[in-house]
């Protein structure tokens, strides 16, 4: 059975289109588009844009989000960074189970939806239950959010989390990371669980993630690919501090994405999360390579990263896409203004990250964040094209900051006009999922996740 969606303006491959019908076929795929078109049936609304992919989440920090924010907390205030930070969020684990996390995820991927992404790579590394033992399935708190993620209507790529040591080299991990540890074996059972779990489910994608260099080996990591097929993509972070890539080189004499780029062979399917401190060198071989730069440009704001050389990236064609991280934000128009506003920070310029021959930074950056994070979470969306998934956002043109806002100009008013969510409509996979801002289910699913906070407060 065929479903329509008509627009009187749609944001096309090739640029805006008006009076557009789409045609949807059950699988959630497009299966026509036609221009020029008068309204004769199906849902009919006025300015259609492609929801936007989330690169990189880890569901857990939504419940945490804010609780890092007194300084001193674990010491001299003056010290605080990330690792004061992970301190933090290590003891915040130490009670999570499997029901609190599938509440905590649906809502995190609730408000995602609402705020206009498509789909979401889940970075899972809570693997094992509170003493650190497998759990009877293994695969158990990643299938928990998968099963969120079915619950609200989120596309979903799962990359559970390869994770085995606590430094560079083989260092003996912590007590805080025995949640996490897996050897090849297991980590592969984990993968295939999944694997089989999402085989009939159109709206699910199954990658893996190295959670970093100084988590694994690359033996580990070799084996780990050598032993899985049909990956719809590798994720790692790498890079995000100066910390670590002091450290990388004392190990290897090289930086992280230098041995990275040295020892794989880095190509469109990787994600490399964060990448902050990057010499030129590293950024032209990663631009080059094809791979993904996955920018959370809120979270490493909070915890002092630093910022992605984006200009020269960008400058070398080099693909990226955004994701929420630690979701402090959970709005893609946030990351995407702040990942040029920090260029603009650096340069004391303005419109930084705009194409050779483009007018209107919102549009560059959405179009880039489209065709990077479909690359990154190994699925068939980020555009309104015949075969592509039917993931849909309608903005809510008649709002006081997009009223008479045309095209390429609608886009820079969303994006950089203010924090009122102006996303009214999200379609996902062809079905309407956010109806004037509701999902069907918001009441219960909020409901359950404040009485998640309440057991984890006890």
């Amino acid at each position: 059975m065929t479903t329509t969606i008509w627009a009187a303006k749609a944001l096309l491959p090739n640029g805006w289109a008006e009076s557009v019908v789409i045609d949807m076929a059950d699988s959630g795929n497009i299966e026509s588009i036609f221009c020029n078109q008068p309204y004769a049936s199906g849902d009919r609304v006025e300015i259609l844009i492609p929801a936007i992919p989330n690169v990189h989440s880890h569901a857990h920090q939504r419940a945490m989000s804010g609780l890092g924010e007194r300084a001193g907390l674990r010491g001299n205030a003056a010290k605080d960074s990330f690792w004061t930070w992970r301190k933090i969020m290590y003891h915040y684990l130490e009670r999570i189970q499997p029901e609190h996390l599938f509440h905590i995820s649906a809502q995190l991927y609730l408000e995602m939806l609402k705020a206009g992404y498509s789909c979401v790579g889940e970075f899972q590394y809570l693997h094992h239950d509170l003493n650190g033992s497998p759990y009877e399935n293994r695969a158990e708190m990643s299938l928990q959010c998968m099963q969120a993620a079915q619950r609200v209507g989120l596309g979903f790529t799962a990359l559970p989390v390869l994770y085995r040591y606590g430094g560079f080299g083989g260092t003996d991990p912590i007590d805080g990371q025995k949640r996490f540890l897996n050897d090849a074996e297991g980590f592969v059972d984990i993968v295939t669980r999944l694997q089989q779990a999402s085989a009939t489910d159109p709206n699910t994608s199954v990658g893996i993630a190295p959670h970093s260099l100084r988590a694994i080996s690359g033996e580990l990591l070799r084996d780990v690919i050598s032993a899985l097929d049909n990956l719809a993509a590798i994720h790692v972070h790498i890079a995000e501090q100066a910390r670590e890539v002091d450290e990388c080189f004392a190990w290897s004499q090289m930086r992280p994405v230098e041995w990275l780029l040295d020892q794989f062979d880095v190509d469109p399917s990787w994600c490399l999360i964060h990448a902050t401190h990057m010499s030129a060198a590293e950024t032209t071989a990663m631009a080059q390579s094809g791979c993904v730069a996955g920018l959370c440009p809120t979270t490493e704001a909070n915890l002092g990263d630093g910022f992605f050389n984006a200009i020269d990236y960008f400058g070398q064609d080099g693909c990226w896409a955004i994701g929420s991280d630690s979701h402090i934000s959970t709005d893609p128009v946030e990351e995407l203004r702040w990942l040029e506003y920090g260029q603009r920070l650096l340069t004391r310029k303005r419109n930084v990250l705009v194409s050779p021959g483009a007018a209107n930074t919102g549009r560059n950056l959405l179009d880039g964040a489209l065709k990077g994070g479909a690359r990154a979470c190994g699925r068939n969306t980020g555009s309104i094209a015949a075969g592509a998934r039917a993931d849909f956002i309608v903005l809510d043109d008649q709002h006081p900051r997009l009223y008479g806002r045309q095209q390429d100009d609608l886009l820079d008013s969303w994006i950089f006009s203010g924090n009122e969510n102006l996303v009214r409509d999200v379609f996902i996979g062809g079905k309407l999922i956010i109806d004037h801002g509701r999902h069907v289910e918001e009441e219960s699913i909020q409901r359950n996740y404040r009485n998640t906070l309440d057991q984890l407060a006890n």
